[in-house]
């Protein structure tokens, strides 16, 4: 399987998405995309030098990062599935609203007219406040699966959702098959 690996700037999930790249790279063949954030910002979680190169080491592969580099993704039919991982609250809202102003938001644009899936594990603050409802529409519409989530911190951060990045491939297998991997909420 050829599946696209987007990467987006909620940088505290670093730690969490890499493990998740390096299972799906076991079993399948990943193109790394980095968002323009995850691709040019250096932030406590690491440099984003250092995060290039080790999804470069993971994928063999160099890191898309350019909107021209994944336009081709969806006239070529170059991935069979692209996971968004983490997908922060800002990607949400650009996916629902069919923006294609990145990397990430064109490979998803560009893959989605060949009918195939996209995973999505999302990681963001607002998750239960103002991208709680580009959550609901991303559900209800076709080819999205979402990798469980839940709260990470209900009394410091009451609003805040985050994948189980563990249960990537797992959510990848089951959107391979058109399922939803259930429970989907922790």
């Amino acid at each position: 399987m050829n599946i696209g690996f987007g990467v987006c700037g909620s940088f505290c999930t670093f730690s969490k998405m890499f493990p998740a790249m390096e299972a799906l790279a076991r079993e399948h063949k990943l193109t790394p995309i980095f968002s323009n954030s995850a691709y040019t910002i250096d932030s406590r979680f690491g440099t984003a030098e250092a995060h290039i190169a080790r999804a470069k080491e993971i994928c063999g592969t160099e890191v898309l990062h350019t909107i021209s580099q994944v336009e081709p993704i969806g006239p070529k039919k170059l991935l069979d599935l692209l996971v968004i991982a983490p997908c922060t609250g800002n990607t949400l809202a650009k996916l629902r609203c069919g923006i294609a102003d990145g990397p990430v938001t064109m490979a998803a644009k560009s893959h989605l007219r060949n009918g195939r899936p996209v995973v999505v594990a999302i990681s963001t603050n607002d998750g239960l406040a103002g991208a709680a409802e580009n959550i609901g529409r991303l559900l209800n519409r076709k080819h999205y699966y979402f990798v469980p989530f839940g709260q990470d911190h209900p009394q410091g951060k009451p609003t805040s959702l985050v994948a189980d990045f563990e249960r990537i491939p797992e959510t990848v297998e089951a959107a391979l098959s058109g399922i939803q991997v259930q429970p989907l909420l922790l």
